[in-house]
């Protein structure tokens, strides 16, 4: 029932940004958390950010974006979106969002994803 779509990836350089778009269905983006992960080659799958409309609308960041991401939701588009300022080629991944009643760090504790959209930064 809960689909996910990403999409606003792309190419761009270095010190760049992109934002990133998530459009929901089958809940509602309020009362539900709403996570950003993303996946390099060779590499596990990480948690970027997320924000849970069901504990009020909170936010966490991963270390390695603190202060250069924003996650933030539209409850009229019902959609979550990941501005992404000052990227680095290390941001370089398939980034997907994923949903679940609460943030959780684990990409395990997912059981819905979009199909994901690639971010490429270059140097």
């Amino acid at each position: 029932e809960v689909q996910l779509v990403e999409s606003g990836g792309g190419l761009v350089q270095a010190g760049g940004s992109l934002r990133l778009s998530c459009a929901v269905s089958g809940v509602n983006v309020d009362d539900y958390a709403i996570a950003w992960f993303r996946q390099a080659p060779g590499k596990e799958r990480e948690g970027v950010s997320c924000i849970s409309g069901s504990d009020g609308g909170g936010t966490w960041y991963a270390d390695s974006v603190k202060g250069r991401f924003t996650i933030s939701s539209d409850t009229a588009r019902n959609s979550v979106y990941l501005q992404m300022n000052s990227l680095k080629p290390e941001d370089t991944a398939v980034y997907y969002c994923a949903a679940n009643p609460r943030c959780r760090s684990r990409s395990s504790s997912y059981n819905n994803w979009g199909q994901g959209t690639q971010v490429t930064v270059s140097s």
